[in-house]
């Protein structure tokens, strides 16, 4: 079977499974790009003619031309759901891939906000107008309950509830995330902002954030918000003042609160604790003996 007609048939699939537009996108790019190096390179152009050769020479071409092995990775991750489908279908009795590991990564610590910083970077917000109003509930929203940056802008207000919300996350699923007072009281007050705002004439959109134009934000409209809060509170330059880095720096909050990592998989809406097993890895060792100490079984006896 041809590479090309066997990746049609599995972007159809992906679209029957209810994978996000963006998500399929994202794949028909990443196998289009293999399947011309299989072409041009190898003169490869059928599903059941693809070698772990083929694999392992294009994983070396990649890491020549200084490709990152997170970027590799997520190379392969797309290479190996094609073939799990092509194999489904019996159009090849094993994967090629099957035998390939991915490429080792490095430890990354990722750098978070402090809580000095989240309570400068709040307080910047301070205004009454409604920009500054929404920008405040937004980093509170962010930091209270670590939801992804494309969650909050498809936010609507029929998913806020008095005590928690309704997250919709990726793959099409629905999880709920706690609101506590003090986000409750952020929403409250944004929504009257918003209200006199608009005049009461608020868009069909039903989008909880809004522009200045009463548009559905956009991610670089959220991440400057995070970028001027970080840098008016003088935040290190070593973090990555971005809404990703509030999801980690909530994430490893909950961590040093003692949250179990089960929990703490759910809030995020990870599909599996590995992922969530990543922002674990990223504590810095001093947060770690920290911990440690805090919870040594010598000290409860």
């Amino acid at each position: 079977m041809l590479l090309t007609d066997a990746c049609a048939e599995y972007l159809f699939s992906c679209q029957v499974r209810r994978l996000s537009p963006k998500t399929i996108d994202n794949y028909r790019k990443q196998i289009l790009y293999w399947q011309r190096y299989l072409d041009e390179v190898c003169t490869v152009q059928e599903v059941e003619k693809v070698r772990p050769v083929h694999i392992k020479n294009f994983i070396a071409l990649r890491q020549q031309d200084h490709r990152k092995p997170a970027y590799i990775n997520d190379l392969l991750k797309v290479f190996r759901g094609f073939y799990n489908y092509c194999v489904e279908e019996n159009y090849v009795d094993v994967s090629p891939l099957a035998k390939v590991k991915n490429v080792k990564q490095p430890k990354v610590i990722i750098n978070t906000f402090t809580l000095t910083d989240i309570k400068n970077m709040l307080a910047y917000y301070c205004g009454s107008d409604f920009l500054s109003v929404r920008n405040r509930a937004i980093l509170a929203t962010f930091f209270d309950s670590g939801i992804r940056c494309a969650e909050l802008m498809g936010l609507t207000d029929d998913k806020i509830k008095e005590d928690y919300m309704l997250i919709h996350g990726k793959g099409d699923k629905e999880r709920v995330v706690p609101k506590s007072p003090f986000l409750s009281k952020c929403m409250l007050r944004y929504q009257r902002a918003r209200e006199s705002y608009f005049a009461g004439k608020l868009p069909p959109q039903g989008y909880t954030f809004l522009s200045r134009t009463g548009q559905k934000l956009t991610h670089e409209a959220v991440a400057e918000i995070v970028r001027e809060a970080a840098k008016a509170a003088g935040v290190d330059k070593n973090v990555r003042a971005s809404p990703h880095t509030c999801r980690h720096t909530f994430a490893q909050l909950q961590l040093k609160d003692g949250i179990d990592i089960y929990t703490l998989s759910r809030l995020m809406g990870h599909e599996n604790i590995a992922v969530t097993q990543r922002y674990l890895r990223g504590m810095k060792d001093d947060d770690i003996l920290q911990e440690g100490n805090k919870h040594s079984p010598l000290m409860k006896l």
